[in-house]
């Protein structure tokens, strides 16, 4: 089978050697340029593209915590039903030096990995499978649509019968809320290509397998980053419910014990480092979407 490659070298006519002179400090026509000044290019090009949004995004945080304490320290906002910044800074350093938030960070954390990996998995299987077969759209995409509908709390207690009360329970909640957008997403992507690009990877001849892998998937990779976005923000809200179960570790039992007393500062503190956590995904992801999707905003 001839190579797109090949095809389009047949396809080119010869070079041909311009004899015009060139002009001032612009390389003879028909020269080939240096890999060091096409690197040197490159790397200027890039430079001019760099985007100062990442620390723009910060403004309207920070804007926000300054409001929130002038509020707070005028009166209208009440400290005793939201604590300002101040006392949850207060409250974090308190929960650090006594050794409270160092261990509730990484039990909480791995639960979110687990759960991630697991939904992760799913979500790719199921969604290649009715991504390409029409079987298995018929079998799986119904009732994957009915679990979808149900609510995490109502499913709270079917889980604690079935699963006891240990992580296994907080793992699979986390999974089961990862894996929905990642999979919408993913069967949108697939059934969204432009028939056009499946039409030219026949002409070239490629089979079922290599459309899928050449042409199907790459085209269908955006719509699944965006998923994985979206499953990552349902991964911290997940835990936020599954650590109502019964925990004795992590973010949602400092939460729980800070209620119990009353520590509005503390519960506060447990939100923001959720907001953060999120925020720090987020970004990660944004940065993998970058990569691996600049050829669609190389110019």
């Amino acid at each position: 089978m001839t190579s797109i490659v090949e095809n389009r070298a047949v396809a080119s006519p010869a070079p041909t050697i311009d004899s015009r002179p060139s002009a001032p400090g612009r390389p003879a026509p028909g020269t080939p340029a240096s890999s060091a000044g096409s690197r040197a290019a490159t790397t200027a090009r890039r430079r001019r593209r760099v985007d100062p949004s990442g620390l723009l995004r910060l403004v309207s945080p920070l804007v926000l915590l300054v409001a929130w304490q002038a509020l707070s320290a005028a009166g209208v906002i009440p400290q005793d039903k939201l604590s300002p910044p101040s006392q949850v800074i207060g409250a974090a350093r308190e929960t650090w030096a006594n050794g409270t938030l160092p261990a509730a960070l990484p039990v909480s954390i791995e639960r979110v990995a687990y759960g991630l990996v697991l939904g992760v998995i799913a979500a790719v299987a199921l969604g290649l499978l009715v991504g390409f077969f029409a079987v298995a759209d018929l079998a799986f995409d119904p009732p994957l649509q009915m679990l979808r509908t149900v609510p995490f709390l109502g499913l709270i207690p079917l889980f604690v019968v079935w699963f006891g009360i240990g992580e296994t329970p907080k793992v699979l909640l986390i999974a089961l809320g990862v894996m929905f957008p990642l999979y919408l997403n993913l069967v949108s992507g697939i059934r969204g290509v432009d028939p056009k690009l499946i039409e030219a990877g026949r002409s070239l001849g490629l089979s079922r397998l290599g459309l899928a892998r050449s042409v199907v998937l790459p085209g269908a990779l955006p719509s699944a980053l965006t998923g994985f976005r979206l499953s990552l923000s349902v991964a911290w809200l997940s835990l936020i419910v599954a650590e109502q179960i019964n925990a004795d570790a992590g973010l949602g039992y400092l939460v729980m014990n800070a209620r119990t007393y009353l520590r509005n500062d503390i519960i506060v503190l447990g939100l923001v480092i959720y907001a953060f956590l999120g925020l720090a995904t987020d970004w990660v992801v944004r940065g993998l979407e970058s990569y691996l999707l600049r050829w669609r905003v190389a110019r």
